[in-house]
């Protein structure tokens, strides 16, 4: 069909809905029951809102009450209030229906039952569209709700879908008419909430599976959602008519461009997937890589979420923890042993200093007195001090390394006091020789100044 023959359909169809308006119009404007169903509906509109202003207010301090209810009848009561009015409306429309079909013809409350549904209709979607959390997605499919509930309850679905259909947008040889286009984005939006709800279920219960590895669990999702919206995608492009041979020409045009501009997004989901099958790292793993030292919170796609103690969020990419230097505090276990270096001075005892020192670690909390206790050993003699090294072990790295340092200090600190044994720091003797013109030099600089 040429543009000039679509074009004069589509005047021909907008005549033909406008003449059916206008016949609707003017069958309301002549006296009969028409008039009084109209009328009847207005009053029922009033006597919604009076009520509402009325039971509003109570009905929101009712819930208020509400304290020990679960999260999803507090949210549940919410969205009540929000439409008490709409909810009181479909009671009182609904009543006064069924009272007229026993007291009178069918046909003189037909506009209060189709005013009762479509109301019926719009309270419905707005409940059950309150299950999608996406703003976006719950708008769209709401309209969508809204519009076609409306449409059905008037009879005119048949009409406007025919209308639509012979509505054809031509890309080429390609050709898909605007029914089909809506349908297709009704079908994504439903598919997409199906998906994220199916995702979000079997997320929740691969982490709760606790034979699987933390690395493993993610590697699940990951792979859960990857395979659900894979799903979806095709089920769109089936929707729309697209022939899905005809893909075969785009995934070269994206392999292309992922070999020449996407080697960095390429390689960190590569690197991604690999890390999460050695399980070399794991969400809660203490590592360190270059000046970053934290645990790690998450594993994405791309890069690998590390918290550190100050609060800071580092977002690594994959690759740099496959190709550089990561040093896993809690890879195979979560020991971690600690060095400390301090000296004496060598008036003191050694065997002493060892002795109070390693009791001055033990007592410290975090320090681990099994399988592995504190040892001290003597590593050097230095010009002023004899020099130890103080080894200790903790299995919480996530706590802190320099904290447990710290307090390892503060206690060395408190032992050697008790016990007289002495820090020694490099001391300088300035003697001056007979004959020395230094000190007069100044002397007589002070008295010329």
């Amino acid at each position: 069909m040429d543009p000039i023959s679509e074009f004069n359909t589509l005047i021909e169809a907008l005549r033909t809905t406008w003449g059916a308006i206008v016949d609707q119009a003017r069958l309301f404007a002549l006296p009969g029951w028409r008039q009084y169903q109209l009328g009847i509906l207005i009053v029922l509109i009033a006597c919604a809102w009076g009520l509402r202003m009325i039971v509003a207010p109570r009905f929101e301090a009712w819930s208020r009450t509400r304290e020990g209810w679960p999260k999803w009848r507090l949210r549940l009561l919410v969205q009540v209030r929000k439409r008490i009015g709409l909810l009181i409306f479909c009671l009182l429309a609904w009543s006064v229906y069924l009272v007229m079909q026993e007291l009178t013809w069918p046909s003189r409350s037909y506009m209060i039952g189709l005013g009762a549904t479509i109301a019926s209709v719009w309270l419905a979607v707005g409940f059950l569209t309150r299950l999608v959390r996406n703003p976006t997605l719950r708008r769209i499919l709401a309209w969508t709700l809204w519009i076609c509930g409306t449409l059905f309850a008037l009879g005119l679905l048949d009409e406007v879908s025919d209308f639509l259909d012979g509505l054809v947008i031509g890309i080429g040889e390609f050709k898909v008419s605007l029914l089909t286009i809506l349908q297709a984005v009704v079908i994504v939006i439903i598919l997409l909430i199906a998906a994220r709800f199916a995702t979000q279920q079997a997320a929740t219960t691969i982490r709760r599976n606790e034979d699987i590895s933390p690395s493993m669990r993610v590697l699940a999702v990951k792979g859960v959602q990857l395979v659900v919206y894979g799903i979806v995608f095709m089920l769109a492009i089936r929707a729309l008519g697209f022939d899905l041979t005809g893909l075969a020409v785009l995934s070269g045009a994206i392999g292309l461009g992922i070999g020449f501009g996407l080697q960095k997004v390429v390689s960190n989901l590569i690197s991604g997937i690999i890390i999460l099958l050695d399980k070399s790292i794991k969400p809660g793993d203490v590592i360190s890589l270059g000046e970053t030292f934290g645990w790690i919170d998450s594993l994405g796609a791309r890069y690998v979420s590390v918290v550190t103690r100050d609060g800071k969020e580092y977002l690594i990419p994959n690759e740099d923890l496959i190709t550089g230097q990561v040093v896993n505090w809690s890879h195979t276990n979560d020991f971690v042993r600690i060095d400390i270096y301090f000296g004496t001075a060598y008036g003191d005892d050694p065997h002493l200093v060892r002795k109070v020192a390693v009791a001055a670690a033990a007592g410290v909390t975090r320090v681990l007195s099994h399988p592995n206790k504190p040892v001290c050993h003597i590593v050097g003699f230095g010009d002023s001090s004899v020099d130890y090294i103080l080894r200790f072990w903790i299995r919480d790295p996530s706590d802190g390394l320099t904290n447990i340092r710290g307090n390892v200090y503060l206690a060395l600190w408190d032992a050697f006091k008790e016990n007289d044994i002495s820090i020694p720091f490099p001391q300088r003797e300035v003697k001056m020789l007979e004959g020395s013109t230094l000190g007069l030099g100044r002397d007589r600089g002070g008295e010329s100044g």
